[in-house]
């Protein structure tokens, strides 16, 4: 048995999100937040994109075999909003190679302050393009890709037939990368086009010829329950938490 079908959540706003927002609107260098990345919760809008998220899954909760989700508080808070007191009859794993893109120097810069602060890194980065250029103490797209490709292989050889895995937006748009599959320039081009919004449900189906999209960044959940669907899509040098 093979997983066949596959949904990757985004989680909540975080209050990260917020703060990362507010940053680049008043032209700081620096995001002003006082917790590890690991430990950035959710808003009070996440936490009720996350109840929405609730509700659609009351309707397809016997669709998942399990659910995988990020150590990083924010998705776990997400998944244990949503599930709720159901979460005790589910299969849930949690995976420290679902975790956010490190940024390591870069951690907590906006734009600008990447580009006033580290004119180097700015500069490396033009030349490598953002897939490549890993920051020092940092990860690249690729990294993430990698330890992204491990872990595939242990979830899709589970025995489960379907799978729902809350993470992080860089680990969306790299899953679709691997499993579509997506050349660098491909990918790349689909991001610049193309948000994951926070609390989406993105839909792949495992057809004969290999993995389909089948929906992506799909936040009809939120519109109907009334949650505000918020973006931050982030940029690849600055952590949108």
């Amino acid at each position: 048995m093979a997983v066949r079908e596959l949904w990757l959540v985004r989680h909540g706003e975080s209050i990260g999100n917020i703060a990362a927002t507010r940053a680049e609107i008043e032209g700081l260098d620096v995001i002003p937040l006082d917790v590890r990345d690991a430990d950035v919760p959710l808003s009070a809008t996440g936490q009720e994109q996350a109840a929405a998220l609730g509700a659609w899954l009351a309707d397809h909760r016997d669709d998942i075999d399990l659910y995988w989700v990020s150590p990083y508080a924010r998705a776990r808070e997400t998944l244990a909003l949503a599930l709720g007191d159901a979460a005790a009859g589910q299969t849930i794993f949690v995976d420290e190679r679902l975790r956010d893109r490190e940024l390591g120097i870069l951690d907590l810069l906006t734009r600008q302050g990447v580009a006033r602060l580290h004119p180097e890194e700015f500069s490396r980065r033009r030349h490598l393009g953002k897939f490549y250029h890993r920051p020092p103490g940092g990860e690249s797209w690729a990294d993430v890709a990698l330890r992204l490709r491990s872990f595939l292989r242990e979830v899709l050889e589970s025995g489960a037939e379907t799978a729902m895995l809350v993470v992080h937006d860089a680990v969306v748009m790299l899953l679709l990368y691997i499993l579509l599959p997506l050349r660098e320039d491909e990918l790349l081009g689909f991001a610049d086009d193309h948000t994951v919004l926070n609390a989406s449900i993105t839909h792949l189906v495992r057809a004969e010829g290999g993995w389909e999209l089948a929906a992506f960044s799909d936040v009809a959940h939120l519109q109907r329950e009334g949650a505000d669907v918020t973006a931050h899509p982030g940029d690849p040098d600055v952590q949108p938490r």
